[in-house]
C-alpha cells in the first residue's frame, strides 16, 4: 500500500485547553432524549454527521459498519411493532430484577412511541464479513470495537449539529434484518433515534461521577 503525506491540522498551543473545554462544555449538556418533536431535519444535517461517523478508526481499515437511515412513516412503524413485542417481553420477563431496579429512575417501558415520531432513525449494523470490488471476501478484525467508536462519532456529530438523540438497544435486533433487508451477515449494532426534543421536554435528573472518580494518570 503506497502512502501520502498526512494532512494534519495543527492549532496553536495558546489555544488547544481552550478549544478542549469548549468542546467538553458543550457534550457534558448531552442528554438522551425519549420525548422527540416530528419537526423534520434540516436538509443535509444528517448526512453531514454521516460522513463524520464513517472516518472513523477501524480495524485494518474495513469498515465494518452500515448505517441504514428510516424516515418512511410505514417502516418506522413496523420497526416500532416488532422492538414493542421484544420490549414487553424483557420487561416482563427476560430482564432480572437487579437490571429493572437500576432502569427504575430512568421511568423507561415497554412503550416506545418515539421510534414513530421523531424524524429519523439510524439503524446501524456491524459487519462480520466484506465483500470487495472484486468479489473476494474477507473476515473483519475488532468489527464491534470499530463500530462503536464510529456511532460515538455520530452521536458527537449530532448533538454538535443541535439535534437530541436516544441510543435505543431492543434485545434481540434480529427484526432489523428483516425489516430494512439486510444480511444476516450484518449484526444490528444500535439503534439510533434522531431529532429535536419535544417543546417542554423533560429529562430524568441524574448525576455523574467526579471526572477524578474515573480517571487516573499514571
Amino acid at each position: 500500500m503506497s502512502k501520502v503525506p498526512l494532512n494534519f491540522w495543527e492549532i496553536p498551543e495558546s489555544e488547544m485547553k481552550n478549544r478542549a473545554q469548549i468542546f467538553s462544555s458543550h457534550l457534558i449538556q448531552r442528554r438522551s432524549v425519549r420525548d422527540f418533536s416530528n419537526r423534520p431535519i434540516p436538509e443535509g444535517v444528517l448526512e453531514a454527521c454521516l460522513e463524520s461517523a464513517v472516518t472513523a478508526p477501524n480495524g485494518a481499515n474495513l469498515q465494518p459498519w452500515h448505517f441504514a437511515v428510516i424516515r418512511d412513516p410505514s417502516i418506522k412503524k413496523a420497526i416500532r411493532e416488532a422492538a414493542e413485542e421484544e420490549e414487553k417481553h424483557f420487561y416482563n420477563s427476560r430482564a432480572p430484577k437487579e437490571w429493572l431496579d437500576a432502569l427504575t429512575p430512568i421511568g423507561t417501558n415497554a412503550n416506545k412511541p418515539f421510534l414513530e415520531i421523531a424524524p429519523a432513525l439510524v439503524a446501524i449494523f456491524q459487519k462480520s464479513e466484506i465483500t470487495f470490488a472484486d468479489e473476494t471476501v474477507s473476515r473483519t478484525y475488532y468489527s464491534r470495537e470499530s463500530v462503536g467508536i464510529a456511532t460515538g462519532f455520530l452521536i458527537s456529530s449530532l448533538h454538535h449539529a443541535g439535534l437530541a438523540t436516544l441510543t435505543h438497544t431492543p434485545s434481540p435486533m434480529k427484526f432489523l434484518n428483516k425489516i430494512l433487508r439486510r444480511p444476516l451477515s450484518e449484526k444490528p449494532f444500535l439503534l439510533l433515534v434522531v431529532g429535536f426534543p419535544a417543546p417542554n421536554c423533560q429529562v430524568p435528573e441524574i448525576a455523574r461521577l467526579p471526572t477524578e472518580k474515573m480517571v487516573e494518570f499514571h
